[in-house]
């Protein structure tokens, strides 16, 4: 892979500010004070929320107490959604820091996943980066790793260790000189304006002909409704890790460059905002 570590250093030490507040309804014995926390943008909510857990359990009773869920403006927060996705979709636009209510009651089970465990968050993630590399390498990367370097992956993200993360996905980021790419750019495109979860087809990173494709490409083929006419005003703004790529941007680099730890471009459209 081309090497511009600097991209992937700011990448992965990405943090959004945010205030977590216990929910108006739940029973507590004294009054909850808000929790403050820098959450890491390339991890998941609940990897990074136990000192949030401990702080509002201390003012509950036991028995008032059930799974833990998170909510902005009414929408439950899927936690297994890299927390910079959840950021970007729902609330780019908002004033920081980003206020999140905790739920210990009413477990929303329509629209959220339960999280039994870390154990439940690590075979979600794995089972990501096995799919990206199945469209990338089909699958002969991951399978030639050893167990320790798939639990090297994981404790890298776990942990927030930047050098024990890249020191094993970087090979997870390699393609044979002759090729210009991966045979298919693992991607998902996010829209808060239609119900369908994530738009995800096959789409290679070099056309037939040679040329790099870019995210513009990319958009105008999957996603068109993203994309402005070119006499158009812009009605949306296309999101990765919180910043707007050029939509000239050879997709090969994002997919390097901007990939979350599981190896997925995941690519929000919201609407511009109208201030």
């Amino acid at each position: 892979m081309t090497d511009d570590k600097d991209v992937l250093r700011d990448v992965w030490f990405g943090r959004i500010p945010t205030c977590f507040t216990l929910y108006q309804d739940e029973i507590t014995e004294r009054e909850a004070e808000p929790y403050y926390l820098l959450l890491p943008r390339v991890s998941y909510l609940t990897l990074v929320t136990d000192k949030v857990k401990k702080h509002f359990q201390k003012v509950m009773r036991q028995e008032d107490i059930s799974e833990i869920w998170f909510e902005y403006e009414g929408t439950p927060l899927k936690w297994h959604y890299p927390i910079g996705l959840l950021f970007d979709l729902l609330a780019s636009s908002s004033a920081l820091p980003w206020n999140i209510t905790v739920h210990f009651k009413g477990f929303p089970e329509k629209d959220l996943l339960h999280c039994p465990s870390k154990d439940a968050i690590e075979a979600h993630f794995m089972s990501c980066v096995k799919e990206a590399d199945a469209l990338k390498h089909k699958s002969q990367i991951i399978n030639e790793m050893q167990k320790k370097d798939h639990k090297q992956l994981w404790m890298g993200l776990h942990n927030d260790r930047f050098d024990q993360f890249w020191a094993i996905n970087r090979k997870l980021m390699e393609y044979p000189a002759e090729e210009n790419g991966f045979r298919y750019i693992p991607f998902r495109i996010y829209q808060t304006t239609t119900e369908r979860p994530f738009i995800q087809k096959l789409f290679r990173p070099v056309s037939t002909d040679g040329q790099l494709h870019t995210l513009g490409d990319l958009l105008k083929e999957v996603c068109p409704s993203a994309v402005a006419p070119e006499d158009g005003e812009k009605k949306n703004q296309v999101m990765i890790h919180g910043i707007e790529p050029m939509l000239e941007t050879p997709l090969q680099w994002l997919s390097e460059h901007l990939s979350y730890p599981d190896n997925f471009l995941h690519i929000s459209i919201i609407p511009q905002p109208t201030d």
